[in-house]
């Protein structure tokens, strides 16, 4: 046998990756895409035509099974590596990413009587109508006192496993009654691979709102909705399988997919930014790595316990053994950027971005809100949108696309500030994802947060990360650790502040944090009424339509 490999598979938004990579040292060896043919479900249910509402992402989970059929054989050719050398695969993925099975795990909207129900499919984790939901189960949890609460920054987000739970069991009580398991993407795509359902305890903690061992009680779900007090027993919980440890082996029908030997280690599931750490070797506290994709995942370790308002949360060895885990985000980032050059714009993104290169800090007279998608951390609250002030009869597309490259490098300050204010101090920011390539963005948030920015070096920060916990699985490498440090990659502070920028940047986000606090934080709510008036509105139109 040669030197050992593993395989690491990505689950994106749009997209799976996967990569070979040589256990000794983290070489990369091979890598392929699979675009999934479905894309994501977000105007019209394929089976039917019919339109969906507002705020609804679904997808399609035989394109996840794609990605298994073709990237992983792709980038075992591309490699030019023999598959008996592989002795573990790991896979991670979007997170809360939910699908409804059956009991032996297959998806509802696979079954002929759910193919034109769009609750049966796979609820992206940028499906956000769950937004009441999530108001409700705050409120309650509030009221109560609720201890698991603070774990989670004060509010639990609508993109989360409860809250899109909750909107099933109210919203098609035939789709809820059939379902068995409530199951997060990252571990249902690991039952495809062992035949065996194990349930990560990065999602649990989380997403599923398990801390101390324990769920929310049925007390708090029947106070919530009656007849919902039996989601955890009935649905939710399942035996939980540690970061970096062995869910099974490979079956022989996988096997047959992926190529790969029939038995070698498959490991446990997990979420494509926690998993990135140990790729971009940020195991230690103060390493703050930020996923910078459709949206931006900040995750990092503390050896502390601390509430931080409007975190996604905070999971003990959430990312890590020995530390405790924490997690904020935004939920647009990438996103924002392309819907603007896609429909406001005739020039691409390296057109606009060498524009808005040219202009001096401020030129633009702009300043905007990063709520294209809602936000995520620190206000939780997906019903907030986005917001330019300045804009004139002069102002030009590349003014525009600046001021939202600043918004989100603005949103990423308070996310940091926030840690700092709550006594888990950012030291270090790491950026990894398809973003890192825009000097200018990468510039423009070393100058705003006023931190040298590290930089990943693979373009394939999870999938790596993959293949790192796919090692720890297979025995290849004692632990996280161990193998963050031989197969991880950075290049440290490769992008330093300038002392003249940040000053100017000081200034506009005192702008920013008046609009943030104005909008954010109950000086002027219009941004729920247009909400409100818009799902009104929708479902007018539908209704006149049916």
């Amino acid at each position: 046998m040669a030197e050992p490999l593993t395989v690491g598979v990505d689950f994106g938004t749009l997209s799976g990756r996967a990569v070979v990579v040589r256990v000794r040292d983290g070489a990369e060896l091979g890598s392929a895409v699979f675009e999934y043919p479905h894309g994501v479900l977000d105007e019209t249910l394929p089976a039917t035509g019919r339109a969906l509402p507002p705020d609804w992402a679904l997808q399609v989970p035989a394109d996840y099974v794609g990605v298994l059929r073709n990237a992983v054989p792709a980038a075992l050719r591309d490699a030019g590596a023999d598959p008996a050398d592989v002795v573990g695969i790991a896979t991670d993925f979007t997170a809360c990413t939910m699908v409804p099975t059956t009991a032996d795990g297959t998806p509802l909207c696979e079954l002929p009587e759910f193919e034109a129900e769009p609750h049966a499919y796979v609820k992206l984790w940028k499906h956000h109508s769950a937004q009441p939901q999530a108001v409700r189960i705050n409120d309650l949890a509030r009221a109560r006192g609720e201890k698991w609460l603070p774990r989670y920054g004060g509010l639990i987000s609508s993109e989360w496993e409860f809250a899109k739970g909750l909107e099933l069991f109210e919203e098609a009580p035939a789709v809820y009654a059939a379902m068995r398991h409530w199951v997060e993407a990252a571990d249902w795509i690991v039952w495809q691979l062992t035949g065996t359902y194990v349930r990560n305890a990065c999602t649990a903690g989380y997403k599923g709102i398990l801390q101390d061992g324990q769920y929310p009680s049925r007390d708090f779900l029947r106070e919530l909705s009656p007849g919902f007090e039996s989601f955890v027993a009935d649905k939710l919980e399942h035996p939980l399988g540690q970061l970096g440890s062995r869910a099974g082996g490979l079956t022989a029908e996988a096997a047959g997919w992926t190529g790969l030997p029939e038995g070698i280690a498959v490991a446990v599931g997990n979420v494509d930014a926690h998993v990135t750490a140990p790729a971009a070797n940020a195991v230690e506290p103060g390493q703050m790595v930020a996923i910078m994709g459709t949206s931006t995942c900040h995750v990092m370790n503390g050896a502390e316990l601390r509430e931080v308002p409007g975190m996604c949360g905070v999971v003990d060895g959430g990312i890590v053994t020995g530390l405790w885990g924490y997690e904020a985000g935004q939920s647009g980032v990438g996103d924002i950027f392309g819907w603007f050059a896609d429909h406001f714009a005739r020039d691409g993104h390296e057109q606009l971005t060498r524009l808005a290169a040219r202009q001096e800090i401020g030129e633009h007279g702009l300043v905007a809100l990063d709520w294209h998608s809602g936000n995520r951390s620190v206000l939780v609250d997906h019903e907030l949108s986005g917001v330019v002030v300045g804009q004139t009869l002069a102002t030009r597309p590349e003014d525009v696309y600046r001021a939202l490259l600043e918004a989100t490098a603005f949103g990423t300050r308070k996310i940091v500030e926030t840690f700092g204010e709550a006594g888990v101090p950012v030291t270090e920011l790491i950026i990894a994802g398809g973003l890192v390539k825009n000097a200018l963005l990468m510039q423009i948030y070393a100058d705003v947060t006023n931190l040298p920015l590290s930089v990943i070096g693979s373009e394939q920060g999870p999938a790596l990360g993959s293949a790192i916990h796919a090692a720890v699985a297979a025995g290849a490498h004692p632990d996280i650790r161990a193998a963050a440090a031989a197969m991880g990659s950075v290049r440290r502070a490769v992008f330093q502040p300038v002392p003249a920028h940040v000053a100017a940047y000081d200034e506009l986000y005192a702008e920013y944090t008046t609009l943030h606090d104005y909008f954010g934080r109950g000086g002027n709510d219009v941004m729920h009424r247009l909400a409100a008036r818009r799902r009104a509105v929708a479902k007018a139109v539908a209704k006149g339509r049916s």
